[in-house]
């Protein structure tokens, strides 16, 4: 019988892709997939897969959920959290009580439950500034975003129950994720679904700022590889693939996929502490272990793109739905 793996956030972004890749890579694998199905928690992203895995329907600031699940699992792959900058700007309450309060219930329990691995999902955003160089392990934290903080937050929490109480924590900084099932909120899904609706696509600023690209899968498989390391405990790993892009780069790929011209952008107000380069040094991740990535990023994204032009009934409901209202108090309000 394989390992029983508790994933939380399973029905987000990235956490509905990992269980998907786990499903697909390890055949004895139980997944028990945690997730309070918020604005971002989508049973859409895995209803093929649904029988295949145990889907719980909750909170991870639920203590005595949380304790009964932990109790009937090997491992923990914590993904759960509010993980989008601008909403944390609008109220950042939310984000402390997720990301670092949910942190700490999830740990408590497994602690008390002497679970094998927990892997912590945090992000490059906890690095703030990428200036000299792309982040390493060893650089400090100094987050520009409650989002960010919260992350941070969540992340040293996690290395205090290794280096406290000896639970085998492993900690992932990723940076920026690209594929299916994104929430439109995150830049590729709505630049890509904003044209297909032949709406404008806002780009914050001057819209020359960086972020490191990786695809989602090349996320997964990093994850997967830590999962079943060995002698890993208490360590930091970087996962990116050093493919810096502009919010310009990116919109003129998609432009070009989508057979559109510039004319499409609008320029709107900067958002408020926004990072000017987010970029992270994978070399510790891919010497300690065998992950490299694989997917090449301009095939990648337009095959991203491609995607959400031939899915519009998984994000038509999703624009259509409470996302409006927030589209609206986002971008609005600047203006062009």
């Amino acid at each position: 019988m394989g390992k029983r793996v508790l994933v939380t956030g399973g029905m987000g972004f990235i956490g509905s892709n990992f269980v998907r890749h786990m499903l697909k890579v390890h055949s004895d694998m139980e997944i028990v997939n945690l997730d309070k199905l918020t604005y971002a928690g989508n049973p859409a992203n895995l209803e093929d897969v649904k029988e295949r895995m145990t889907f719980v329907h909750g909170d991870i600031c639920d203590a005595e959920l949380v304790d009964g699940l932990m109790a009937d699992v090997d491992q923990v792959v914590h993904f759960a959290a509010e993980t989008h900058v601008d909403r944390s700007i609008q109220d950042a309450g939310s984000f402390v009580t997720t990301d670092v309060f949910g942190t700490y219930t999830l740990l408590d329990a497994a602690l008390r439950h002497d679970v094998d691995k927990f892997i912590h999902i945090s992000t490059d955003e906890v690095y703030g500034e990428a200036v000299d160089h792309p982040s390493l392990e060893t650089d400090g934290l100094f987050p520009k975003s409650p989002y960010a903080a919260s992350k941070a937050g969540a992340d040293r929490l996690a290395y205090s129950y290794y280096a406290t109480f000896g639970l085998p924590v492993i900690i992932t900084r990723c940076s920026n994720n690209y594929g299916p099932y994104q929430y439109p909120e995150k830049l590729i899904p709505l630049f890509v679904t904003n044209a297909l609706e032949g709406k404008k696509l806002p780009v914050y600023g001057h819209g020359r700022n960086t972020r490191d690209w990786i695809h989602v899968e090349d996320h997964c498989r990093a994850v997967d590889t830590l999962l079943s390391s060995k002698g890993q405990e208490g360590e930091i790993f970087n996962v990116g693939t050093l493919e810096e892009k502009s919010v310009l780069q990116i919109a003129a790929v998609i432009l070009d996929e989508l057979g559109m011209d510039e004319d499409a952008l609008t320029f709107v107000d900067d958002r408020k502490g926004h990072v000017a380069r987010h970029a992270v040094d994978a070399g510790k991740l891919e010497k300690t272990t065998s992950w490299r990535p694989r997917q090449e990023f301009d095939p990648a994204l337009r095959q991203t793109i491609r995607w959400y032009k031939d899915h519009p009934e998984w994000w038509k409901p999703i624009k259509n739905g409470d996302f409006r209202e927030y589209y609206t108090r986002t971008y609005a309000a600047k203006g062009p």
